[in-house]
């Protein structure tokens, strides 16, 4: 495989992880493109999971940029038009609408969750990646992966239904209920 090919399959994978975990297209751009800079300097035809060391590297590419910075912005319009190009259909105005404001609340929500769950949460949902893999990747035990995992979406699902109590209750006091 020669670094073109290795640029080719992994490059989009790369992409997708610094930008969901960075929540800026400039940066995961940046970061991807460090990523294979790393990554061609090393040994990378001796490694034997390529795609989950390459992924691994990226990860800690993303959270050192995370600490370095440590004031994370929302770019919630660059994440909205993401959304359209990955989806590429085309759709109502009202579906637009709900979509973005569905995704303004989960990217609200997981920007609220400590860099460390925020990391097994992406890996998982947004990287589709295997509890193992995340493991590898994050050089820590499947268990604290799994434990994260769970400690976060605990914390989504209570700050959901407090919006959805709230929203409720709002509901009810004008009487449109």
């Amino acid at each position: 495989m020669t670094e073109r090919e290795l640029f080719d399959s992994y490059n989009k994978d790369v992409y997708r992880t610094c930008y969901y975990m960075l929540r800026n297209a400039q940066d995961a751009e940046d970061l991807c493109h460090d990523v294979f800079v790393t990554v061609f300097r090393q040994d990378w035809r001796r490694v034997e999971h390529i795609r989950a060391w390459i992924l691994r590297i990226t990860m800690n590419h993303c959270l050192n940029l995370l600490k370095k910075n440590q004031t994370k912005q929302k770019k919630q319009n660059q994440v909205q038009l993401f959304h359209e190009q990955t989806t590429g259909s085309v759709k109502s105005v009202d579906t637009i609408v709900m979509e973005k404001a569905v995704t303004e609340e989960w990217e609200e929500l997981l920007n609220q969750l400590p860099d460390k769950l925020m990391a097994v949460i992406t890996l998982r949902y947004i990287g589709e990646l295997s509890i193992k893999e995340i493991a590898e990747i994050l050089k820590i035990p499947v268990g604290t992966v799994k434990s994260r995992s769970n400690k976060a979406l605990k914390i989504l699902r209570k700050k959901l239904e407090h919006n959805h109590n709230y929203w409720l209750k709002g509901e009810s006091r004008y009487g449109t209920h």
